[in-house]
């Protein structure tokens, strides 16, 4: 469930440690102080907990060592800007900015309704089980509503794209726009064993021939998938499979499919107990979508990159005034 990952995420967003419970963080171990406040081991470990394990499952020795300290210090390097946005934000409360009660309540609200179904006794319950009462969630998520509206707040301007900017990124990323070969496919289908309700379909290979050769001979193919295809999923349509691709059929079948021309049959292709003959009724070659299509498209995914630089440099900006210090 989203709000179960929810809630370890909500756990990670840093508050200010006062002095009298700095002494229980430190025996947890201190990853990193940033100004007065400090970012501690578990929190690291919380954050990364889940993909961390996946990690294990994949890699083992040097290599998972590497990995994880990796992953590690990304993680450190996300909760260290965090704390630098939350330590911001005071400065701003210090000037009356605040984030009104109603927003916050409007967000569990939200969250108790589409995760919950506005179950609110089950929303608690869970909250328990993590370990959290509703209070501490509400604070949790007034400051994940901070962070996003510190962030979004630094991003305030109209960016402007020209079209040569989006022509460069076109000619650059081609890749992306590739539209593979397709053709639109019917099949027939037969198995061994199968299609018994059907008189003379008892030696299939013998009966896929005869199907083929009536089909070359001009009989309409959508009509004999009616009659003799045992593939339940496209009888009832005549066999039609649509527009495909090659990575839709198994390679055997995918390389006689593709050869053929528009309106040719396949021969009779046997895979196992199976038995396959196809008709490629039109055929699309590789193409890459014209630069009409995807402008939009294009100028959106380069705002956004405006405004992750705008950000990026915002929060550099903060690092620089701020005492650092790495410890784990």
């Amino acid at each position: 469930m989203r709000f179960l990952f929810l809630i370890t995420a909500f756990s990670l967003l840093l508050a200010r440690i006062p002095a009298a419970a700095q002494q229980a963080e430190v025996v947890d171990g201190v990853a990193a102080i940033v100004n007065k406040d400090v970012i501690t081991i578990s929190q690291v470990r919380e954050l990364i907990g889940s993909r961390e394990r996946s990690l294990r499952e994949v890699y083992s020795g040097a290599d998972l060592a590497d990995k994880v300290k990796e992953m590690r210090l990304a993680a450190l390097k996300d909760l260290v800007d965090r704390q630098l946005i939350i330590q911001e934000f005071r400065k701003m409360q210090e000037k009356g900015a605040n984030i009104p009660d109603y927003v916050v309540d409007d967000r569990v609200q939200t969250i108790v309704r589409e995760e919950f179904g506005g179950d609110r006794s089950a929303f608690v319950r869970t909250l328990q089980a993590q370990g959290y009462t509703v209070t501490r969630f509400k604070e949790i998520e007034k400051e994940k509503i901070v962070i996003q509206a510190m962030r979004q707040a630094k991003v305030n301007e109209d960016f402007v794209i020209s079209p040569t900017q989006i022509q460069a990124f076109y000619n650059k990323n081609k890749t992306a726009y590739m539209l593979p070969e397709q053709i639109k496919l019917r099949m027939i289908i037969l198995r061994e064993g199968g299609g018994a309700d059907v008189p003379g379909t008892e030696n299939k290979s013998q009966t896929a021939d005869e199907i083929r050769q009536k089909l070359v001979a001009g009989s309409e193919f959508a009509g004999m998938a009616e009659m003799y295809s045992e593939d339940e999923g496209t009888r009832d349509t005549g066999g039609d499979w649509g527009w495909i691709e090659r990575n839709t059929l198994n390679e055997q079948l995918s390389s006689v499919a593709f050869a053929l021309r528009p309106g040719q049959v396949s021969p009779v292709v046997k895979i196992g107990d199976s038995y396959y003959i196809m008709l490629v009724e039109a055929k699309k070659n590789a193409s890459v979508k014209p630069m009409s299509e995807v402008r939009d498209e294009i100028e959106k995914n380069l705002i956004q990159q405006e405004r992750m630089k705008t950000q990026q440099r915002w929060i550099d900006t903060l690092r620089a005034k701020a005492y650092i210090k790495i410890l784990s």
